[in-house]
């Protein structure tokens, strides 16, 4: 299935692995692209070498492209995209909007761009300033999300720029993936679907609990990082809704402190990487404390398999997932699917 996204990333299928962190390593993502999809490594959570040694090791298990996700108000996302530049990686994609300066510069260095949006002037901006394609997370998707589902907001903007548009939010087989095309857009992205997968680094217990929610078992919530993200309902959860303000200040400093050591930041690194998260997002330093303690939070629950005292982020479409196949199972199934869907709309009359 030939589509604007294949002819641009160079994969097989118009299916694309988005970057979660502590998931997106190098075995999730080798498997993606070797099956012909599109897989995207997580590097917020890496050291600058720990994300070098993960590029080589795909390399090792595969030679399709794949790509990066970068942080863009990282201290060092500058040297991040110079490693992607040198080491040839085909796509940097960002969750936070990328200045011009670092559009540029991947351009410069032939590093394909590809920022997250959740709104349709945000598209309109990223398209304006040069980036190749934009992926549209609708509000059914896991993570920092917004509140317009992907039905209304990837039709919009699918009108409104003309780079190849990605659909997130929602998707898990064949007929979305024809849905998403109908709409306009150029293939899907999926986060969770690729994290319930055999491939998938997570602990087994936790790949549990995700297939054992509902479509009801996850909850926007604001307490995680001072932003909406999407996770799954647990104990841990509601204990952090039901917190005070002095709490959740303690615990995010405690887990901030502790992510500085994992990144191998200085102090002040910490602080400038604080204060460019702040920037123009209109976070308090409280919700900015929050926002650097996440990845513990979710290092707690996908490496260590404390799910009780950790943050899963989660699409709503855990609910309808209950399967744990390879990669290459997911990614055939879903290509046969979507042929399929196509022949029954031909017959149409």
């Amino acid at each position: 299935m030939r589509t604007a996204l294949t002819g641009l990333l160079g994969c097989r299928h118009p299916i694309v692995q988005t970057g979660m962190g502590y998931v997106a390593g190098a075995r999730l993502v080798a498997a993606t692209s070797a099956a012909g999809g599109f897989g995207i490594v997580a590097s917020a959570t890496m050291t600058l070498e720990e994300l070098r040694e993960t590029i080589r090791a795909i390399r090792r298990e595969t030679d399709a492209p794949f790509g990066v996700n970068v942080r863009s108000d990282a201290p060092d996302a500058g040297e991040r995209i110079d490693l992607l530049i040198r080491e040839r990686v085909r796509l940097a994609s960002f969750a936070l909007a990328p200045s011009r300066d670092l559009i540029r510069r991947c351009a410069d260095g032939g590093v394909l761009t590809m920022p997250s949006v959740g709104a349709r002037r945000h598209a309109e901006k990223v398209a304006s300033w040069g980036v190749d394609a934009v992926l549209v997370q609708g509000g059914e998707g896991g993570g920092h999300t917004g509140p317009v589902p992907t039905s209304l907001l990837l039709p919009q903007v699918v009108d409104a720029v003309e780079v190849p548009v990605v659909a997130a939010g929602g998707f898990f087989d064949g007929r979305g993936l024809v849905a998403a095309l109908a709409y306009g857009a150029a293939g899907i992205a999926m986060g969770t679907r690729f994290l319930l997968t055999s491939d998938s680094p997570v602990a087994g217990r936790v790949k549990r609990l995700y297939l054992d929610a509902p479509v009801t078992g996850t909850v926007v919530t604001t307490r995680v990082d001072g932003v909406p993200h999407r996770v799954l309902r647990t104990a841990y959860i509601d204990r952090l809704e039901r917190s005070g303000r002095l709490t959740g200040l303690v615990r995010a400093l405690r887990n901030a402190a502790v992510f500085r050591r994992l990144a191998g930041l200085s102090w002040p690194e910490a602080v400038g990487a604080g204060r460019a998260a702040r920037h123009g997002r209109g976070l308090s330093w409280q919700q900015t404390l929050h926002a650097a303690s996440t990845p513990v939070l979710l290092r707690t629950a996908m490496v260590e398999g404390r799910p009780d005292y950790g943050v899963m982020s989660a699409g709503q479409v855990t609910g309808v997932i209950d399967d744990l196949p390879s990669c290459a199972e997911l990614i055939d199934r879903i290509m046969a699917s979507a042929e399929e869907t196509l022949a029954r709309l031909r017959d149409v009359r």
